[in-house]
């Protein structure tokens, strides 16, 4: 997909990025419990995707040097991408962005959790270079990669 850009979220395009459709059965694989449960919502960077026009992602990641848990300091915690948007290299640029300003603010490793299922998110990050390093208390998987 071409000409991609990412904006910080706002009034303007909030509606539109809670408006995204996934593809059928995706919804149950949104937000990991345990992302609740140890993240400071003060620490979180909110962004949406855009090609061209059109809004087709939205992703929310944590910066926090002083979270408890290493996977929570340098985080996606929450990545939507368009079903009509899926496979053409939405998500791996909004994952890229994430790497990049981690990298900016020093950390050396980029954090995912999310729910195992056969719909779930689990190919996607390992083939963009997530090793699964670990399990939630929840059973969720821990993906780590270098940056």
């Amino acid at each position: 997909m071409h000409d991609l850009r990412l904006e910080e979220l706002n009034a303007k395009n909030a509606v539109a990025a809670n408006g995204l459709t996934l593809k059928r059965g995706q919804d149950a694989f949104l937000v990991p419990a345990s992302n609740e449960a140890y993240v400071d919502q003060s620490s979180t960077w909110t962004r949406v995707v855009y090609a061209g026009d059109d809004l087709v992602a939205y992703i929310m990641a944590n910066f926090d040097p002083e979270a408890g848990a290493e996977e929570y300091r340098c985080s996606v915690l929450r990545m939507h991408v368009a079903a009509t948007a899926q496979g053409q290299g939405v998500g791996t640029y909004a994952v890229d962005q994430v790497a990049e300003e981690g990298k900016r603010r020093g950390f050396e490793a980029l954090y995912a959790i999310w729910e195992q299922g056969e719909l779930g998110p689990e190919p996607f990050f390992t083939a963009i270079g997530f090793e699964v390093v670990g399990e939630t208390e929840f059973g969720e998987s821990i993906g780590r990669r270098a940056l």
